[in-house]
């Protein structure tokens, strides 16, 4: 995963830059961010329900490979239309990758251990977080192709580090027939059953959050003349911050205070985090106030995953397939709507994720126990 996510940051501050070269706006960036998301909450629980039949290690290798053949065809790409169906293409395979991994950890960590489990692949993710924008932007002062190219090498890497090292966790497989059920109908059955209410909240805190994610490279540029070199380091710094605390405070404190209250306090504090990001003029303010807003909402994704885990009464592969399309969901709407507000004012995808992230809080508070309950013993299986 941090091979994987060193090429994947590369591109971040790169890609608002890049699809600007093109002569589109910040609609045409929120919709190339969706269309990848589209992809994954298509063919996410299908990776995941083949995981479960086939094997961890088989359907990673695909992922992994097909993240590196889209990387080499965007920075390939001499028209829009290339880029976005690279990056759907880039949807469809790569989305292999993070639910299989999210499997691969329950598979290998005791119930107690399953938090900090879910930390460190977002730890992994933090540090090429990390590595990634930076380099990606020093490489983009030659050539807005050249992340790209590095990108699909280090996929390759990560291709080798797979078929060669990891090995095949023991599990319990699906009988052959599992993955015949229809799709939607996986999707409407899980967000009615016992993990539904965490499945919403999936979508709604990545709604939230790409609310700064999608935007960031344009209104850095826009609001403080930031270019690809200055809004790599900031996400650097982000990506530093999100590691340290997913990897080194997710693990501890899921285990003190419980996930549900994790998320609850992340949630307020990263709606409050959105506000304050409206507010500096200087750049040691914009480092304080991303700083507490990265802070404040790393460890939702982990904290979220690791309930589901715990609390789902389906096979885990199934499982963190069907998070990650409704995180994928998310990232349909978000970017969608993050361009959209952005042309409109500004600051408008900032305040709309406070907004949106409270709103999740709220819903923390009134619809998530933080008692784990015993799961039912008559809830049907997904392929009914």
């Amino acid at each position: 995963m941090v091979v994987i996510m060193l090429g994947f940051g590369m591109v971040i501050p790169v890609m608002p830059f890049y699809i600007k070269s093109f002569g589109a706006s910040g609609k045409a960036l929120g919709a190339l961010m969706a269309v990848y998301g589209v992809m994954q909450f298509i063919f996410a629980p299908i990776w995941g329900g083949l995981s479960d039949r086939y094997g961890r290690k088989p359907i990673l290798i695909v992922g992994v490979l097909g993240n590196a053949t889209a990387q080499l065809l965007m920075g390939l790409s001499t028209d829009l239309w290339m880029l976005f169906a690279a990056r759907a293409l880039a949807g469809i395979l790569s989305s292999a990758t993070l639910p299989t991994a999210m499997a691969y950890i329950s598979d290998t960590t005791s119930h107690e251990q399953r938090g900090g489990g879910m930390g460190m692949i977002g730890a992994a993710m933090g540090v090429g977080m990390v590595l990634g924008p930076g380099l990606g932007g020093w490489l983009a002062g030659d050539s807005l192709s050249y992340p790209f190219f590095l990108a699909a090498a280090l996929s390759v890497i990560a291709l080798l580090l797979v078929w060669l090292i990891l090995p095949e966790p023991p599990r319990e497989r699906l009988p052959e027939n599992y993955t015949k059920v229809s799709r939607w109908r996986m999707l409407v059955q899980a967000l009615s059953g016992p993990i539904g209410v965490l499945l919403f909240m999936s979508f709604l805190l990545t709604f939230g959050i790409t609310n700064f994610e999608s935007v960031f490279g344009l209104y850095a540029a826009d609001r403080y003349g930031y270019g690809p070199q200055q809004v790599g380091t900031v996400l650097t710094f982000i990506g530093l911050v999100s590691a340290v605390a997913q990897g080194g405070l997710t693990g501890p404190m899921t285990r003190r205070f419980g996930e549900v209250a994790i998320i609850r306090g992340a949630l307020l504090c990263s709606a409050l985090g959105f506000v304050l990001m409206t507010l500096p003029e200087t750049t040691l303010g914009i480092y304080l106030v991303t700083g507490f807003f990265i802070l404040s909402n790393a460890m939702l994704n982990p904290s979220v995953a690791s309930l589901i885990s715990k609390r789902t009464p389906y096979p885990q592969g199934v499982s963190m397939g069907i998070n990650n399309s409704f995180l994928s969901l998310g990232r349909i709407i978000g970017p969608l709507w993050a361009g959209f507000a952005y042309d409109m004012r500004l600051n408008m995808p900032y305040y709309s994720g406070a907004i949106i992230l409270f709103f999740g809080f709220l819903v923390s508070l009134t619809s998530i126990s933080p008692v784990e309950s015993k799961l039912p013993k008559d809830v049907p299986p997904l392929n009914t």
